[in-house]
């Protein structure tokens, strides 16, 4: 397919190949048969939809498209929406959270053909079958440069996951602590790294965000639990929530620039440590 990609804002995972466009259509552009405009946050679709009308009146045939509007994804295709190094070898989720829109849009958990990459970009690589995990596990140790593992879920870890993280020694881990009840997983899930020899809340190569600023959430409740990430092993790093518009208030805002830069939220915690 002769294709262009267009996106309404450029993110570190996206394409930068000749093919590929930030905003409105340039003075001069290869040929295509369609462009689509691929949209990722819901709060960036009437910008989209300008986008789609802006490069509809080159001529050139539109789609509008992308997780925002709630369109499932496809077999994933390396460098198509995501720069060359990210993969996605499966879509979906078993859990309903609240604030998650994954679950509605792909229909539940679906194993795609395992594509080269490092950057592991699933919903929830660790609720797919051992057999897709154990594949994706061999492809990542033939890859180049080491891999970033990220939709972690702390619940599914299992000791044979522990066994094939350790053998890959990822460059980086990502988990999540989004509601209570994750807490102790997240505790069950450090102590497993920990004595896999992993060094735990001693570094920020295991991550976790930390999900604050949802209705009836506090500071004092929000800070508790970024705290709760480091003391159970986890570096962590504050995922400010969003309405549909992408709405935030300044004040969530501030509190989250301190609890993702590295630097500061290392400070803080040693400050805080006996």
């Amino acid at each position: 397919m002769n294709l262009l990609r267009v996106f309404p804002r450029h993110t570190a995972a996206t394409p930068t190949d000749d093919r590929a466009f930030i905003g409105n259509p340039p003075m001069f552009w290869p040929d295509a048969d369609e462009v689509r405009v691929s949209v990722a946050f819901s709060w960036d679709r009437a910008e989209g939809e300008r986008l789609a009308g802006a490069w509809t009146a080159t001529g050139l045939s539109v789609a509008l498209s992308g997780p925002a509007f709630g369109v499932p994804g496809e077999e994933f295709v390396p460098g198509r929406y995501l720069r060359p190094g990210y993969t996605i070898t499966s879509r979906g989720c078993p859990n309903h959270c609240w604030f998650c829109a994954v679950p509605k849009r792909e229909g539940g958990l679906r194993e795609l053909e395992i594509s080269d990459g490092w950057i592991v970009q699933d919903d929830n690589l660790l609720a797919c079958s051992e057999a897709h995990v154990r594949a994706v596990f061999a492809m990542l140790n033939r890859q180049p440069h080491r891999a970033e593992l990220r939709g972690l879920e702390a619940r599914a870890l299992k000791p044979w996951h522990v066994d094939l993280i350790a053998n890959l020694k990822p460059a980086l881990m990502y988990f999540a602590y989004d509601t209570p009840d994750d807490l102790e997983p997240m505790r069950q899930a450090g102590a497993m790294l920990a004595e896999a020899g992993f060094s735990v809340g001693k570094s920020h190569d295991i991550c976790a965000y930390v999900l604050i600023g949802y209705p009836g959430d506090t500071f004092p409740a929000a800070e508790a639990r970024l705290r709760e990430t480091w003391a159970a092993g986890f570096f962590p790093f504050a995922m400010l929530h969003r309405n549909q518009r992408g709405v935030v208030r300044r004040d969530w805002a501030r509190f989250q620039r301190l609890w993702t830069r590295p630097q500061i939220v290392a400070t803080t915690l040693a400050a805080a440590t006996p």
